[in-house]
């Protein structure tokens, strides 16, 4: 069985690393990985692999940054060629990049069958481009592999086939539990001085890159404003996206006392830092599922979420982006009175294994 595994972006690798580890362990499954370049810097993307524990791909498209429609295309058009060469009984996708989306498409039209794995995820706000592509990768996915019950009743909402629907757990917590214990062994916090009289000193940390949140120069600002009232009470890390760095220098934005912008950071470092802090504000839904699964307290600064039970079952709480709901919330749960919450159903690190025993029992 040819596996053909496509990635594109940072969060595609996270996801990636433990459904080759599990490949890996069955003789009948040939994986093969395609990188598409989605994500080509150094920092995003090579430390990743090495960390991960993720091989060379075997095929590197090299695609770049664009705009959503040229960078869709330029996949399409790449990724064809090694589909017709490779002819592989499956092609994999995990997530909801562009890489995503075209690695699908690429697919159907050649006939070949398509697994998604974290299908089922709705925000319900089509001005994301991640939710088009989630709607169209399922829509033309054969199976459809899901994190929560939610993600199931989406499907069946949209008329998917029930028996191509598998409940199986969440592979970003397969690779948390598999990678947590390495991570603990970081330097990161003495890096970053966080260390005071052999004692680690409370913090928070911070993501953003969304492009509804930084692209435009009023609401980066206005979030800024709001993340230096937060740190004004707990010092905050934040590891900088390059494009958000762009923004923020455009804006004439650098260091605020206690809220630090620094480069962005390695997978392991990135997870030492969130099973340490004591709040994560943050727009990505990758570490909404992460802080659930440490119960660590998670601010999303959004106005929906795709992934309902971080909030639900989990630490998470939706903010959106004013300015007095993220202050109050932030007091709230540094105070003491932020929800512990529970880890949700199956995600217990062995997802990817459910996966792969479903595919080998198809007849692809």
């Amino acid at each position: 069985m040819k596996i053909i595994n496509i990635v594109g972006a940072r969060p595609n690798l996270v996801k990636i690393a433990p459904l080759l580890r599990a490949m890996r362990r069955y003789e009948r499954i040939e994986p093969m990985l395609v990188h598409t370049g989605q994500h080509y810097d150094k920092k995003l993307s090579d430390i990743f692999f090495h960390q991960l524990q993720i091989n060379e791909p075997d095929f590197n498209l090299d695609v770049g940054s664009g705009s959503q429609a040229w960078q869709t295309a330029e996949v399409l058009k790449r990724i064809e060629p090694v589909l017709v060469d490779q002819r592989p009984d499956l092609v994999l996708v995990v997530g909801d990049v562009n890489s995503t989306v075209a690695g699908s498409l690429a697919a159907a039209k050649l006939g070949i069958p398509i697994a998604h794995v974290e299908a089922g995820l709705r925000s319900f706000d089509r001005s994301m481009p991640e939710e088009i592509n989630r709607i169209v990768t399922d829509a033309l996915a054969d199976y459809l592999f899901v994190t929560e019950k939610s993600a199931v009743e989406n499907l069946l909402k949209e008329g998917r086939p029930r028996e191509r629907i598998y409940f199986v757990g969440n592979v970003m917590i397969d690779a948390l539990e598999q990678f947590l214990p390495v991570a603990q062994e970081s330097r990161i916090a003495e890096d970053l001085g966080l260390i005071c009289n052999g004692s680690l000193q409370p913090f928070g940390l911070v993501t953003l890159h969304r492009p509804s949140n930084v692209d435009s120069s009023a609401t980066l600002a206005s979030l800024v404003r709001a993340l230096e009232s937060v740190a004004d009470m707990v010092p905050l890390i934040f590891p900088v996206h390059p494009r958000t760095r762009q923004k923020l220098l455009q804006l004439g934005i650098n260091d605020h006392a206690k809220l630090r912008l620094i480069d962005p950071l390695g997978y392991l470092e990135f997870i030492c830092l969130l099973s340490h802090a004591r709040i994560v504000l943050t727009d990505s839904g990758g570490v909404q599922e992460e802080t659930t699964a440490l119960a660590i307290p998670c601010l999303t600064l959004r106005e929906n979420t795709e992934r309902p039970v971080t909030v639900t079952r989990g630490t998470n709480h939706i903010v959106g982006l004013e300015f007095e709901k993220i202050r109050t919330k932030a007091r709230e749960i540094l105070g003491g009175n932020g929800k512990k919450g529970e880890r949700p159903e199956l995600w217990d690190g062995h997802a990817a294994e459910r996966i792969m025993e479903i595919l080998l029992k198809q007849e692809l």
